[in-house]
């Protein structure tokens, strides 16, 4: 087993098609198709499941690629350590909820480490998914909040997933709306005074449970009789001006990225969510996680409590 094979099987399952990943690696279809097959023999193991339709990671394979990005990762940790960070091409990968500082601070990452070549990459996605993105190291790091309500059950997939959450800030809650929304003009905001307009959410796929909603509250915690779920943070933006919307979250956002006709107020509840960072357990960070949390500190600090 070879590090080569190991970066052909992690390319074969990111894209889930071989021709595809032997452009991306560059190298032959065959000679790619021959690296796998080997690495299979060796191991014992059947990592992909083939068909007409491309290709699909079986259970002990998606096992074995969790257990490989560990390897590439800390192989290049070693080349950033003794070689200076000066050779080969950066990568790195965040999962996160839709957060404007975690946009923010992977842009700073860009910045300081892109050089010539890099391949990085920002999936704003479901909350499991990116539970399932960090512990099979597709993503170094996720973004997520927890709160008293959703805290048991994601704790216990933390920990099921060899997994560790560290608090990044706690605040209380807020609510998106426009500029030009009725609301706008109060300092502070009741769930009475929300009722009539369309509460809008990130939908989870098929976790769609309360413990998942990226949402602190959602429509059975009170009276909420219009509800709009979308996968975008553009898209919930532009509701939440066409047609008064709201949402429920931290109350952090950037004008830069998001423009100026988003704002946050206050809610009147007595209640809090905490953001923080989830990694692997026992595993170094490279240096783009751990300039990537300085950032995201750096964006937030005015929110620290």
């Amino acid at each position: 087993m070879t590090l080569q094979q190991l970066k052909y099987a992690v390319a074969v399952a990111d894209c889930r098609n071989i021709t595809e990943a032997s452009r991306k690696v560059f190298v032959s279809q065959p000679s790619l198709t021959a690296a796998i097959r080997e690495l299979e023999a060796e191991m014992g193991i059947v990592i992909f499941s083939r068909s007409n339709k491309g290709v699909t990671v079986t259970n002990e394979g998606d096992e074995f690629l969790s257990y490989a990005r560990q390897v590439l990762e800390q192989a290049a940790l070693l080349e950033d350590r003794f070689k200076g960070g000066g050779g080969g091409n950066s990568i790195f990968s965040v999962s996160c909820q839709h957060y404007s500082f975690a946009v923010n601070a992977f842009v700073d990452v860009i910045k300081k480490f892109g050089g010539a070549e890099y391949d990085f990459t920002l999936r704003e996605t479901q909350t499991h998914e990116i539970i399932e993105d960090v512990a099979h190291l597709k993503s170094e790091i996720g973004v997520l909040y927890m709160s008293k309500r959703n805290g048991d059950v994601i704790s216990k997939l933390i920990k099921k997933n060899n997994l560790q959450f560290e608090p990044l800030f706690s605040a209380p809650l807020h609510v998106f709306i426009s500029k030009k929304n009725p609301l706008a003009s109060k300092n502070e905001i009741s769930l009475s005074d929300l009722a009539p307009f369309p509460y809008l959410t990130y939908e989870q796929g098929d976790f769609n449970s309360f413990y998942f909603a990226e949402e602190p509250l959602t429509e059975i915690d009170f009276e909420c009789t219009k509800n709009i779920k979308v996968r975008d943070r553009a898209t919930l933006f532009n509701l939440l001006i066409g047609l008064d919307g709201y949402t429920i979250c931290s109350g952090i956002i950037s004008h830069e990225l998001n423009g100026k006709e988003i704002i946050a107020r206050p809610l009147s509840v007595n209640d809090s969510m905490t953001v923080g960072i989830l990694t692997r357990k026992n595993i170094a960070l490279s240096r783009y996680a751990e300039f990537y949390i300085e950032s995201i500190r750096k964006h937030t600090g005015n929110e620290i409590h």
